[in-house]
């Protein structure tokens, strides 16, 4: 991917992340699922607008991220707060290492509620992540090699898939088509317009091609493309029309 044309300390909404020109924050209403969804962030990833783990907390309902680092003092274990594990569900941890997804589990409204822990870092941050919560829960991963779509950063692996496309993975797993089409919207809309942040137009344009965004909320895309630049507080920038 080339140079971002966004600079260090330039404005950014405090939701979506990105430059208030590019904003999504009133896109779409959140994702919606039975299912208790829990990131575990590494504290290296909390400050990269490019992060999907808090697109996760920004448009899934109920969602909560947790940042995970080494002078971390809650739980009994380093980097797991206290109040993650939630006594009346199910916990699947997901990583590369765990048990196939099994057929005939907890679904979002199975007889056993369901939470997951994605955990949100580089691979050897995952790693480190997953030591610290081993054993609190059935570690699973998912199957199938769909091509990632998350076109904000350069995957070992063309199958290497973003935390939010894991989850996209764990909803269609469990069958809650409703909030998996919902958050894949999401998803597809903080690619795109972080690629147009990015000044990256025509990469951004090929990845809308083979994306829903165009058939879903094309009234939203027109005035993303079109508005002009917009201060924080909402204000037209000078010399901009209003």
């Amino acid at each position: 991917m080339g140079r971002s044309v966004v600079l260090a300390g330039a404005a950014r909404c405090e939701g979506c992340r990105l430059p208030p020109r590019w904003c999504v924050c009133l896109a779409m209403p959140p994702a919606v699922s039975g299912i208790q969804v829990d990131v575990l962030m590494h504290r290296r990833e909390q400050w990269k607008p490019s992060s999907t783990g808090k697109l996760i907390q920004r448009t899934v309902a109920g969602a909560r991220c947790h940042i995970y680092g080494h002078d971390s003092r809650s739980g009994d274990r380093p980097g797991l707060p206290a109040d993650v594990l939630l006594p009346d569900r199910e916990l699947w941890i997901l990583h590369p290492r765990g048990e196939p997804i099994p057929v005939t589990g907890s679904a979002a409204g199975g007889p056993s509620p369901l939470q997951v822990l994605l955990l949100d870092g580089n691979w050897p941050e995952a790693g480190q992540m997953l030591r610290a919560v081993e054993g609190r829960g059935r570690c699973v991963r998912l199957t199938g090699a769909l091509r990632s779509r998350y076109w904000l950063r350069d995957q070992q692996e063309p199958t290497h898939r973003s935390t939010a496309e894991a989850l996209l993975g764990i909803f269609q797993a469990v069958g809650d088509a409703t909030a998996e089409a919902c958050f894949r919207l999401h998803f597809e809309l903080h690619v795109y317009a972080t690629l147009r942040a990015r000044g990256r137009r025509q990469l951004a344009e090929e990845y809308l091609q083979d994306s829903p965004l165009g058939a879903a909320i094309p009234e939203f895309l027109e005035r993303l493309n079109t508005r002009r630049p917009e201060r924080l507080d909402g204000q037209t920038l000078p010399g901009e029309p209003s």
